[in-house]
């Protein structure tokens, strides 16, 4: 007589064990830029559209918010690519720092 085989069941998925999302796996770093009395507003306007690659007005309202509010934050982004934006920016000789998004 032939052995049967016993059919392996496979456990149930559950719909939050399939996928996490992007900030699970990493909460992203905030690229901020600080106000400073050195650079003119359109310096930095130039600044974060030769970073970012940004239009002017995106780039004005950003620079706007440095002026009047004394930071803004610029970007959401990886640890690795919000170390390399805050490095172009402090390179220009802007302000900028991250920290992480809470």
């Amino acid at each position: 007589m032939a052995a049967t085989a016993t059919p392996a069941v496979r456990p149930a998925v559950r719909p939050e064990d399939e996928t996490r999302s992007r900030d699970d796996i990493d909460p992203g770093y905030l690229v901020i830029c600080w106000n400073d009395p050195v650079n003119l507003m359109a310096y930095v306007t130039h600044v974060f559209m030769r970073v970012f690659g940004w239009n002017k007005q995106k780039a004005e309202f950003h620079m706007l918010q440095v002026h009047r509010q004394g930071k803004s934050v610029l970007t959401r982004e990886s640890l690795e690519k919000a170390e390399f934006y805050v490095h172009q920016l402090q390179k220009y000789t802007l302000h900028a720092t991250m920290e992480p998004d809470r």
